[in-house]
């Protein structure tokens, strides 16, 4: 038992090496987007129906570090401030899907192929999506508001009045920013990331390194299964990586872990019962075809292309990094999320560290 518990820590402390750096430049850059991002010019392009407010809807959604859960709140507003059915939807699919974070752990735990690609399938799924429910769906009037205002959301100022984001100085915008990357996203990510880790570590010692190769291993069987765990459960975009690499590490072929990264993040119940309610049964059906019919062409594809060169990068492609900053960055990760797992704590550091009433910015 002792030596199966020292296993699992290990497999988790590796995980954490690889990881660290990419995660922490992911929460800098996620931070940075949180101030630096208009949302008012954000929603002034996604309204009316055709191509384009679907691809800057899904554009815009690929670099934001929103999950499946945090995103319903945008998208809602982004229906109150006039967006489509067809771009509010490919937004919901594009958005949790990945994110700048996601990215960077994907880059360090399954190369740059597969970190380029998942972004990407992001993208092409929620044009396809949002093309398939502006097609289905009739046109219609500009919604009447009932959501709060993505100027709510951190980093995007106060709702006033008319929702207008309040400007706050560069030296206050780099606070909130910092933040946001480093307090509010980690407290998100803190649960996921540790359940997420919890079961790499698991898989990695419980399953032989060929034992996808024997059972499921690649094609559409073993896709259409990855699909089945992916749709209903809550995972974010960072916290499915470990998992799917490991599972890869053990022989699942790239495409059925595409397949599981595309899935898992941007459906769960939840998900599905907010879009049913923003836009109606038939939408939130099209939603959940689009996104699995998508994910699986997204998987044939990609085995069908690179398979190979992802698995082998995947786990073990950045030895080129320092042993000392893999070291140090993992450990800054771990006290993050440990920081964030412990919110008392946490809030009172936050507390001491905001300006007092009176003090200038």
């Amino acid at each position: 038992m002792s030596e199966l518990a020292l296993r699992f820590a290990l497999e988790i402390w590796q995980l954490l090496r690889e990881m660290g750096p990419w995660l922490l430049l992911g929460f800098t850059v996620a931070g940075l987007l949180s101030v630096l991002i208009d949302p008012e010019t954000v929603e002034r392009h996604l309204g009316g129906r055709g191509i384009g407010p679907v691809l800057k809807a899904s554009a815009v959604g690929v670099p934001l570090p929103l999950c499946s859960c945090g995103v319903i709140p945008v998208a809602a507003s982004l229906r109150q401030h006039g967006a489509s059915r067809g771009a509010t939807a490919a937004f919901l699919i594009a958005t949790p899907q990945t994110g700048v974070d996601s990215i960077a752990v994907t880059y360090s735990l399954m190369g740059p192929l597969m970190a380029a690609v998942r972004p990407v399938a992001a993208l092409v799924s929620g044009v396809i999506g949002g093309l398939v429910v502006d097609a289905a769906e009739r046109p219609e009037p500009r919604p009447a508001p009932r959501f709060a205002g993505i100027a709510a959301l951190p980093g995007f100022g106060a709702p006033g009045a008319a929702n207008a984001p309040v400007r706050l100085p560069w030296g206050a915008r780099l606070r909130e920013a910092l933040r946001y990357g480093f307090v509010t996203l980690p407290r998100d990510l803190a649960a996921p990331m540790f359940w997420g880790l919890a079961a790499a570590g698991a898989i990695g010692v419980a399953l032989p390194d060929d034992f996808f190769a024997g059972t499921l291993g690649g094609g559409l069987p073993a896709m259409l299964a990855m699909m089945l765990v992916g749709i209903p459960i809550y995972v974010c975009a960072s916290a499915s990586v470990p998992v799917a690499a490991v599972l890869v590490a053990k022989g699942l072929s790239p495409g059925a872990a595409l397949v599981f990264l595309m899935t898992g993040p941007a459906t769960n119940a939840a998900t599905l019962a907010a879009v049913w309610k923003i836009m109606g049964r038939r939408t939130a059906a099209l939603y959940l075809a689009s996104i699995a019919l998508t994910a699986l062409a997204a998987g044939l594809l990609l085995d069908a292309l690179a398979a190979g060169a992802i698995a082998r990068q995947a786990v073990h492609h950045h030895e080129f990094l320092p042993e000392w900053f893999q070291t140090a960055s993992a450990i800054a990760v771990a006290l993050l999320l440990l920081a964030a797992l412990w919110p008392p704590r946490w809030t009172a550091i936050i507390r001491r560290s905001e300006p007092r009433k009176g003090e200038s910015s």
